[in-house]
């Protein structure tokens, strides 16, 4: 804590869970196990990392979550232009089974007209 805030334990945050990941992950058997924490799991905690007492923090988790937002719009869009375009394709697709369909007709009865003609 002192390397990252100082000698001034008075600034330092309660709880900073990234410095507390990176020395619970840093290695040894129980790498993934975060300790003093009711047993709670490093992937627990990455989960809940946002939760914070320090002030930039929270400017930060805002910041992300204005951008977090904003992929989510974006992602929604996207989507709903790929939904579009599915229903075009399928739309697309039948239109060309129909008039490869009528296509197949025609030329059977041309096929029928000219041996029914030349049958004579």
């Amino acid at each position: 804590m002192r390397e990252r805030y100082g000698d001034d334990t008075l600034t330092h945050p309660e709880f900073d869970p990234d410095l507390w990941m990176e020395v619970g992950s840093s290695g040894g058997p129980d790498k993934n196990r975060v300790y003093e924490l009711s047993n709670t799991t490093a992937d627990n905690l990455w989960s809940t990392r946002s939760v914070s007492t320090v002030g930039s923090s929270q400017l930060i988790s805002s910041s992300q979550s204005k951008k977090f937002m904003a992929l989510q719009q974006h992602t929604a869009q996207l989507t709903e232009k790929y939904d579009n375009l599915k229903v075009e394709y399928a739309q697309f697709r039948a239109e060309q089974r129909a008039e490869s369909e009528q296509l197949k007709v025609s030329q059977a009865q041309q096929n029928a007209e000219y041996e029914a003609a030349h049958e004579q």
